[in-house]
This record gives C-alpha cells, structure tokens and sequence, in this order.
C-alpha cells in the first residue's frame, strides 16, 4: 500500500495511491487507516513529505561497502545525528544551495516511518512500530562538516532533508537495490544488504535512547559515492518497490 501526503487545491491530505487516484484518508494514518469515498487525480496533487516528524534521525556509516570505500573501522554501535524538521522538503520541491556553501553533497538513503508511540523496543517487535518506507536525501554541505567536524550546521540549513515520494508500506527493507541518479547519471548503485545495522535494530537501539513518536523519521545511512551538486542540477534517489525522490538544486 502507498501512502501519500499531498495538497490539492491549497488544502492539505493523506490519501491512498491506486493507479492513477488517490483515495482520500478521514485523518492522518498513524493509527486506524480509515478511507473516505472521494478520490482525487494523482497528476492534479502537489505531493508533500510523507510525514509529520518531531524529530528526524540519521545515521552515519551504516554500509559495509561504504565503510571500504572510507577505509574506516565498522562501528560497534549506530552512529546517530539529528536534521531539523524545518530541512524537510518533498518530491520536486527546490533544494536551496545556501550561499554560505561551497560544496553541497547528495547522500540517497532508506528511511521509515514511526506508526506508533516507541520506547525500549525489542528488536524482534520492530516492525509492529513501522508504518512504512520512502526515500530520502541527507543533503550534506561537506566544506562546513569538515569545518566544523561535528555535523550539526552542515546538515540542518532548510530543505536539506528531500524525502518521499510517498510511503511504501508492504516493504521487506533487508535487500533493496538503492540508487542515485544526478542529472540521469548513475552515482550511487548499492543495496541494503551491505546493512550493518538493519532497519529493526535502528528502531530497537533508538528507541532505548529516546522515546520515539507517531511520524518520527529514521534514516539509514548512504552507500558508496556520495558526490557533488551544483545549482542547477537534478538529483534522484531510486529504492528499489518504492520509486524515485526527484529535486532540482536552486540558488536562494
């Protein structure tokens, strides 16, 4: 099932996607899933980010063919950083290269969607707390993140956080081709087999460090061959049984 976030008409909805409709919620979908009878026509909808986080959370270094790639040591635990909800864009929303920047990184990433309220999880019961999967971009200003060493400014500047184009939510996460594409050229092909924390253990090690809430947003991590954007160019990230996360990058 797909669930998306999208305004019509200047008025904001959830719906479900069927071919070419979508099929209108009562309310948001964390919860019970009710559906309304009216349908809208998916071409004439502004898609919006597929959720409604308190916070979103990232994690750093979690492929193993990445790791070789940096030639550094697999860590023992999760590698954890925060994005601002106020970075979140959706599918074909502008990402604004700030002028403060003088190189700005694309990283395609896996990330989920909390359903419901999580605390001490155990790792077998994960995916009951999981509403679903989409893309995301962890958006990256490398000169500042190599400024600065911790990643906090270098992450966080609005729109730096793409995701969508929806919610996927009948996703088994543990072998998924994911890739990205930068004005149609291939630069990220890998698969979330290279996992070395997989999208159960993230939710269980998170949620014994804070409590996590409806529409919460973990992300993964990026395999090899993050890269350079410039205004101008158009990046997109591509999962595999969920579609593809398009953005254009644009001067302020």
């Amino acid at each position: 099932m797909r669930i998306a976030r999208f305004r019509y008409r200047k008025k904001e909805a959830w719906g479900i996607l069927e071919g070419g409709a979508a099929r209108v919620l009562e309310r948001h979908p964390f919860g019970r899933i009710e559906l309304t009878r009216r349908t809208l026509p998916v071409r004439e909808l502004s898609l919006l980010p597929p959720a409604s986080p308190a916070k979103i959370i990232l994690v750093g270094l979690n492929y193993k063919d990445h790791a070789r790639e940096l030639g550094m040591t697999i860590p023992k635990e999760p590698i954890l950083f925060l994005k601002p909800v106020t970075a979140l864009i959706g599918h074909g929303q502008g990402i604004i290269y700030p002028a403060a920047v003088s190189r700005l990184d694309y990283e395609a990433e896996l990330a989920l969607v909390i359903k419901k309220e999580a605390k001490n999880i155990p790792q077998g019961r994960a995916r009951e707390y999981i509403l679903g999967y989409t893309c995301l971009n962890d958006v990256t200003a490398r000169d500042l993140q190599k400024k600065d060493i911790q990643w906090t400014r270098a992450k966080s500047f609005d729109t730096f956080c793409p995701l969508g184009p929806w919610l996927e939510t009948e996703l088994d996460p543990s072998a998924l081709k994911i890739a990205s594409y930068l004005n149609g050229t291939i630069k990220q092909d890998s698969s979330t087999s290279n996992f070395i924390f997989s999208a159960a253990c993230l939710v269980s090690f998170i949620s014994r460090i804070m409590t996590l809430s409806p529409g919460d947003i973990i992300s993964t991590g990026t395999p090899p061959g993050v890269g350079r954007m410039r205004p101008g160019d158009r990046i997109e990230i591509e999962i595999e049984g969920i579609g593809r996360l398009g953005n254009r990058v644009v001067r302020p």
